[in-house]
């Protein structure tokens, strides 16, 4: 799990499959990751656009093209610590 700041960088096209994920490209520095955020256990950020700074707490996984950070949810089992997604002074869990 890892806390960070970026900006939106580019929104992609929600993942309507089971479980459903709003995704978006997030630059941080000099590097971007992809963000896929489970709309089937926290809400959706319908009000985020391009160029929005956003805080960010998720698991992050490397690959080549920069990682991918998820789990920005609550754990609806309580097994571990859930993640969150912060956005114009909103909280998303």
């Amino acid at each position: 799990m890892i806390k960070l700041s970026g900006v939106t960088k580019k929104l992609l096209a929600d993942d309507l499959i089971e479980p459903r994920h709003q995704k978006f490209i997030l630059q941080i520095e000099d590097m971007t990751v992809l963000v896929t955020h489970n709309i089937d256990l926290a809400p959706r950020i319908n009000s985020l656009s391009e160029g929005d700074l956003i805080e960010i707490y998720g698991q992050y996984e490397w690959n080549h093209q920069g990682g991918l950070l998820h789990w920005t949810h609550h754990d609806p089992k309580g097994r571990r610590q859930g993640g969150w997604i912060i956005h114009n002074g909103k909280k998303y869990e």
